[in-house]
């Protein structure tokens, strides 16, 4: 009996790759017709020369000329951008905004990022935070020009302020008080001082006018001191009657003493005893001061503390600053917790396994690992400030503006303002532009490493 033998199947063919696609005639990389992509690209690229590069290049020729556009100056216009004073004080602010306000919002926005990251609340933290972000300059400049008014009652920052300062310091009684003209007390020092000696045993009036009704509200009628032998006695009250009448430098009926009044006993321009008046505007002295004269101290009429010139030539940009940290620390909280959300949970919980406390698990882990992000951030917001104008417009008063002064303010002052000079003004555009230039060539290098990695 013979066996059959299995025959194995004949191999499979080599599989040949398929012949790559011959290109038409005058089709590009992507098998486009170069003049289809050209049509595409066409109303871009006009758009790009129109917003673009005729401003810039007509901005270049027309700093080369005078005022009139006419007369060729050549580099004069960009001389005097380095010496004209207004010029190098917006030049001079512009490097504080470049520094300051950058790394103080990115600082900011790093340090809520991290703090909300495991609070339930954060999301609503961070909402309120970024809401600045939906106001225009325009309308945040008219808010803290309200912020920083000067008058405590309107001014919300001198209001906090005022009230901390009162909290430690007492303000004065009677701020604005002060004698009658042509009566015993003269100015001194601040405060008042009697022409004549007082003497034991007799009764001094002072009165005083100009009392704020506020600052008397409430307060008891005055009463006439009484003589005490080997004492000196009297009564401060604010000599005026509501309705008319009265007679001057006596105590007629309705009229306020004034109580907490400080008096002093002044001999050879020492001091040698004081006292305080009583609710009812009588005071007492010891025997020393018999023979002295009585003076009332600068403190009981010291104006009111009225806070701080929030924007006044010394403070005008920082609170400038202060206002557009408000505004763009929601946006860098925003990028640094969408870059803090892709950080590898396992390193964080790696390095407190090591032993590291929070602190050195935010400084030597957090922080590396968004270095990309708040490079992102610091260069976004050093090209905002570079161009920053309308903040500046609208919160620095008539009198800071110089102050506060930045180049793009000064470029629209110097182009359309009083003193117009558009040849100027276009110097100062390309200054402005060549300034800004580092900082993008940055920041597309930066791109470009990023999607090579």
């Amino acid at each position: 009996m013979t066996t059959a033998t299995a025959v194995p199947p004949p191999p499979d063919p080599p599989v040949r790759p398929a012949p790559a696609p011959v290109r038409g005639k005058g089709r590009g990389a992507l098998g486009t017709r170069p003049w289809v992509a050209a049509c595409f690209l066409l109303p871009a690229l006009a758009l790009l020369g129109a917003l673009v590069v005729y401003p810039i290049g007509f901005s270049v020729y027309r700093s080369l000329f005078d005022a009139s556009g006419h007369g060729f100056v050549g580099m004069d216009n960009y001389q005097e951008v380095f010496t004209d004073a207004r010029i190098r004080t917006a030049l001079k602010n512009n490097v504080i905004w470049v520094v300051v306000a950058p790394s103080v919002a990115t600082a900011l926005g790093l340090i809520f990022a991290v703090l909300t990251e495991r609070v339930r609340w954060g999301t609503a933290f961070k909402l309120v935070v970024f809401m600045p972000m939906a106001i225009s300059m325009l309308a945040a400049g008219i808010i803290f020009r309200l912020v920083y008014e000067q008058n405590p009652d309107r001014g919300v920052a001198n209001a906090v302020w005022v009230g901390i300062h009162d909290t430690f310091a007492a303000p004065a009684p009677f701020p604005g008080a002060h004698p009658r003209p042509a009566g015993d007390l003269v100015a001194s020092d601040g405060g008042f001082l009697t022409k004549t000696a007082a003497r034991a045993g007799s009764a001094v009036a002072l009165p005083l006018v100009a009392v704020k009704p506020e600052d008397v509200s409430g307060a008891r009628d005055a009463i006439p001191a009484r003589d005490v032998a080997g004492k000196v006695t009297g009564t401060v009250w604010m000599d005026f009657t509501r309705g008319g009448g009265g007679t001057a430098g006596k105590i007629d009926a309705g009229e306020k003493a004034l109580a907490g009044v400080t008096v002093e006993a002044v001999k050879d321009g020492r001091t040698v005893a004081s006292t305080t008046t009583d609710p009812d505007g009588t005071f007492t002295l010891p025997a020393a001061a018999d023979g002295a004269r009585l003076r009332l101290a600068a403190a009981n009429f010291a104006s009111a503390y009225n806070g701080v010139d929030w924007l006044g030539p010394s403070l005008v940009t920082p609170s400038i600053i202060g206002a557009y940290i408000w505004m763009w620390a929601g946006f860098a909280m925003v990028l640094i917790a969408a870059g803090l959300a892709g950080v590898p949970r396992e390193l964080l919980e790696a390095a407190r396994v090591d032993g590291a406390n929070e602190w050195q698990v935010f400084r030597r882990v957090t922080v590396p690992l968004l270095a990309p992000v708040l490079a992102v951030v610091v260069v976004t917001l050093m090209i905002n400030v570079l161009k920053i104008f309308d903040l500046v417009y609208i919160i620095a008063p008539g009198s800071s503006l110089d102050n506060a002064n930045v180049l793009a303010l000064q470029l629209y002052q110097s182009s359309f303002g009083t003193d117009v000079n558009q040849g100027v003004g276009s110097a100062i555009a390309v200054f402005l532009l060549l300034l800004v230039t580092p900082v993008v060539i940055v920041n597309i290098r930066r791109i470009r490493k990023e999607r090579q990695r």
